[in-house]
């Protein structure tokens, strides 16, 4: 079964910037739209942003507007999350995984993996 492998997260100062990796070898990535989601601590996972399979179209949860990117390398099998400006509340484990759409949001569709951990503290 895939399992996405999620990397980059680490401690980092309110204002500061990180960028996360996901390896998603295993699956037609490729042709795959993919999406990172979040999960902090005490609360369900949350969307967070998604990008379809050509890179022309990507979404993000109105938190992360402009300041959060996310882009991929299909030649690499690697999607990324450039995150800016980091604030506490964005303190979570982040996944990536492979989505489909259906109402009201986005439906994951591979096992999802470890995560990486991202804090973001003074």
């Amino acid at each position: 079964q895939v399992q996405p492998v999620e990397s980059g997260g680490e401690l980092v100062q309110p204002g500061g910037s990180l960028r996360l990796s996901c390896a998603a070898s295993g699956r037609t990535f490729s042709s795959s739209r993919m999406a990172w989601f979040r999960q902090a601590p005490g609360k369900e996972r949350e969307f967070v942003a998604s990008i379809t399979w050509n890179g022309y179209s990507t979404y993000y949860v109105d938190s992360v507007k402009g300041r959060f990117t996310i882009s991929r390398d299909n030649a690499r099998s690697t999607v990324y999350l450039q995150m800016n400006n980091l604030r506490p509340e964005d303190t979570a484990v982040y996944y990536c995984n492979a989505v489909s759409v259906v109402a009201g949001g986005y439906n994951p569709l591979d096992a999802w993996g470890q995560g990486t951990l991202v804090t973001v503290s003074s």
